[in-house]
């Protein structure tokens, strides 16, 4: 055979070639628009007035929704083989639930659908948008490791709580908390002498003038009375007597004589501890082994305790409600107020403080069928009564005289209610529903028929005049104002301005004449004390610096400043026999102020 015959042979049956792959291009503009959506929504509610609407679509639902959107795009309209949409998606759910599991406590499923949710989806998105050059193969093993990558950055991570913008604070999950901090140098130290065989023991425990028995002080209103202070403490600035480190929790104080009592968290133990107010040593500690924690607030309770008749009350995040020796700290009964009321865990924690008052302790519990509000008997810790319908508040009881009667007051998402104190029957009500956003901040009763009741996250505040008409107790509503909406700071009256936190905003409310005087920023989200004899307000920062301003409508006058704790502060500071006591979830401080050789109240 010629060499032309075999060519021509060769040209009629080719060798076959190899045939090329393709792979179709990524359809990117829906992803792209979920990712750039879900920015715009975080951008909003970080932007203008926060409220509880702007908190939850952008924090919970968007990331949420963002999340759904993603994968539908990726399975139903990516163009990407069906093998594929099949694997990412599987490798997103293996390393979400990796993620979830060695993450833990440090960074908690709330806390990763804030955060990780958003990161995750700009990564997926991000690298395909940038990566169109690559052959389909590398693109793939490029993408699973970027959505490693982030998922992985989250497990470094610990998130130590939000502020009160919803700010979180992040550290390197390797790093001691402040909590492991104290408990290790606890593990260094020596415990305590036993109180049984201190002088402490035979003190009798009674209150005295300028003492502080409980949450805001003995009316529960903030007010401070019989003390005047210097006000330039440049010159005369408060001396530090002492601090010390303490467990997580964002109790206050309750001051008798040289006791001071609070509550606190170290590791899985609840505390009450009693400390020397003159050295901030302790004397006692009570422990429920129990331990509550959220990723805004972190762990610990909630609650102040009450003292009473030489017993201290407190109620723990979790719902335990104690009963103590004030002098040793032995307990004399304990109840659970979420199995007597039936009462789901708040998402907070059992947040309100105790009040005993016609030999009962009251205290909200938020349970269904007439179990809101709880009465214990004193001394024996026998459910007395229940009563009320709210399901919703982070407050405290109150107590009240109107029209000449006793009566309890609690603020729910219901709207007030007016409790006989022996027997819980409701004497009035007033309705004033907030779609389940709980109450927080006390009711502040004016006089005798006027009553304040103030509300976050959008919804204001309200005032009502109570008449007592024989059996009769016909309430008007005076003014409602949305220009005040205090969350969770409470506030002071003083003549007929309140001065208190409408978010980040510190700021003067005529309450006559239902209108803001002035609105000033650099307190954040604060608390404030009312120094009665000189007009003059302590205004607690966020931040932990102490700010003294004048208590008047012209303008903000701000007279003194100092850092007297550190870290995020959100602890009512106490004023007793001439201290200020202040503390956060990290440390507590003691400081004597300057008293004043005359005292002239601010106009």
């Amino acid at each position: 055979m010629s060499d032309d015959s075999n060519s021509a042979e060769a040209g009629a049956n080719p060798a076959p070639t190899p045939a090329k792959t393709t792979w179709p291009a990524v359809r990117l503009w829906p992803g792209i628009a979920v990712v750039v959506a879900l920015w715009a929504v975080r951008i909003w509610g970080n932007t203008g007035e926060a409220s509880r609407t702007k908190f939850f679509v952008a924090f919970i639902i968007a990331p949420l929704a963002a999340t759904v959107g993603l994968l539908m795009w990726w399975l139903l309209f990516s163009r990407v083989r069906w093998s594929d949409r099949a694997l990412l998606v599987g490798v997103y759910a293996a390393l979400a639930a990796a993620t979830v599991a060695i993450c833990g406590e440090d960074f908690p499923p709330m806390a990763l659908m804030l955060y990780a949710l958003p990161a995750v989806a700009s990564a997926w998105v991000g690298w395909l948008t940038v990566s169109t050059w690559m052959a389909w193969p590398w693109r793939r093993t490029l993408l699973i490791g970027a959505l490693t990558l982030t998922f992985g950055a989250f497990t470094l991570l610990r998130v130590d709580g939000m502020d009160g913008a919803f700010r979180s604070t992040f550290n390197w999950r390797w790093t001691p908390t402040p909590e492991e901090t104290l408990l290790a140098d606890l593990s260094r130290s020596p415990e305590p002498a036993s109180p049984t065989v201190t002088e402490y023991v035979a003190d009798e425990i009674e209150l005295q003038p300028g003492d502080w028995p409980g949450f805001r002080g003995a009316n529960r209103d903030g007010r401070v009375i019989g003390i005047a202070i210097a006000t330039d403490w440049k010159q005369t600035p408060p001396k530090q007597l002492w601090s010390r480190r303490i467990g997580p929790g964002w109790s206050s104080f309750a001051v008798v004589g040289k006791r001071l009592f609070t509550q606190e968290q170290r590791g899985d133990e609840e505390l009450v501890v009693c400390y020397d107010a003159d050295t901030g040593d302790e004397r006692w500690r009570h422990a429920e082994q129990t331990r509550f924690t959220e990723v805004v607030a972190g762990p610990g309770p909630r609650g102040t305790p009450q003292f009473h008749d030489g017993k201290i009350y407190a109620q723990g995040a979790n719902g335990t409600l104690s009963c103590l020796d004030a002098a040793t700290g032995k307990a004399l009964w304990t109840q659970d107020i979420a199995k007597d009321s039936g009462a789901k865990l708040p998402q907070w924690g059992f947040s309100g403080s105790p009040l005993v008052a016609h030999g009962l302790v009251t205290v909200f519990a938020g349970g269904p069928s007439g179990k809101s509000v709880l009465a214990y008997d004193a001394e024996s810790g026998k459910l007395a009564w229940t009563a009320g319908e709210g399901m919703h508040s982070y407050a405290s009881t109150q107590a009240a005289t109107l029209g000449g009667v006793e009566q309890l007051l609690m603020a729910t998402d219901t709207g007030l209610i007016s409790l006989d104190p022996e027997s819980g029957k409701a004497i009035w009500t007033h309705d004033w529903k907030t779609d389940e956003v709980p109450r927080i901040v006390q009711p502040a009763v004016l006089n005798e028929s006027d009553i304040l009741i103030g509300t976050g996250m959008g919804f204001g505040t309200r005032r009502i005049r109570v008449a007592h008409d024989g059996s009769k107790w016909p309430i008007e509503e005076v003014w409602t104002s949305k220009q005040f909406k205090p969350y969770y700071n409470d506030f002071v009256v003083y003549g007929d301005q309140l001065y208190g936190f409408d978010g980040p905003i510190f700021l003067c409310f005529d309450i006559k004449q239902n209108k803001v005087r002035w609105r000033v920023r650099g307190y954040g989200n604060g608390q404030v004390l009312l120094l009665a004899d000189q007009g003059l307000l302590l205004v607690l920062a966020e931040t932990g610096e102490a700010a003294l301003v004048e208590a008047q409508p012209k303008k903000r006058v701000e007279l003194s400043r100092i850092e007297v704790v550190s870290g995020k502060t959100w602890n009512h500071p106490v004023i007793a026999h001439g201290r200020l006591y202040v503390r956060n979830g990290e440390e507590m401080a003691c400081f004597e102020l300057p008293i004043a050789a005359t005292a002239e109240p601010a106009e």
